[in-house]
């Protein structure tokens, strides 16, 4: 670990570093909007799983100025999303069609409860939040208390040598989900980070770049 917190502390002393600050301020700043601007968010990560987050953004910005997220009939929102290309339109048009009956309460409930009381709150009442998906939601709307456990994320802590993981294994239980958050949790209390801008640090280390 002390490797990695090396190279965090030597990150935080690019210009990097303010790319990300700026970035988590978007991201405090989206908790703020409008109820159909957090759908659209939320949209967007139901989107991401199995797919590009590049592409995502994309289609998010494009259905978003036509309010397709809030207003398309599901035909007509698969329809959409097939013809940006995504993997799997039909069960995504299903999963944002569905989730619109929850966005009222969803937004009255932002920031009233903890980062961990809300996504269990949206494991519990969004068809096609996961916990990655629930948390990337939480982290793009201002929360700062749980972590984004994807595999870009698993990979460098294996490679770092900090956790063991069979790359063979395709998904995430619950449990082991919580244990790597743990072991993030840790590496951002000694790195002085909370876990949203940890985890776009260890994303820039993995991948390059600084998305959301």
């Amino acid at each position: 670990m002390e490797a990695l917190l090396e190279k965090l502390e030597e990150l935080k002393s690019l210009p990097i570093a303010e790319i990300i600050e700026n970035r988590v301020k978007e991201f405090e700043e989206a908790g703020k909007k409008r109820e159909e601007d957090v759908f659209g968010e939320l949209c967007f990560c139901l989107l991401t799983a199995n797919f590009q987050a590049e592409k995502c953004i994309q289609i998010q910005k494009d259905l978003g100025r036509a309010k397709g997220f809030e207003l398309f009939p599901e035909a007509k929102l698969a329809e959409e999303l097939k013809k940006h290309g995504h993997r799997f339109p039909n069960t995504r048009a299903k999963y944002i069609s569905e989730a619109r009956s929850c966005s009222v309460d969803l937004h009255e409930n932002l920031m009233k409860k903890s980062g961990k009381d809300m996504r269990l709150w949206l494991a519990e009442n969004v068809k096609g939040l996961g916990m990655k998906e629930a948390s990337h939601f939480l982290r793009n709307i201002g929360y700062k208390d749980v972590a984004i456990v994807d595999f870009h994320i698993i990979d460098l802590l294996v490679r770092e040598g900090i956790i063991e993981f069979d790359r063979k294994s395709k998904s995430l239980s619950k449990n082991k989900y919580l244990e790597i958050e743990n072991v993030l949790e840790e590496i951002s209390n000694k790195a002085s980070l909370d876990l949203a801008r940890l985890d776009l640090y260890l994303w820039y280390m993995e991948t390059g770049k600084v998305l959301k």
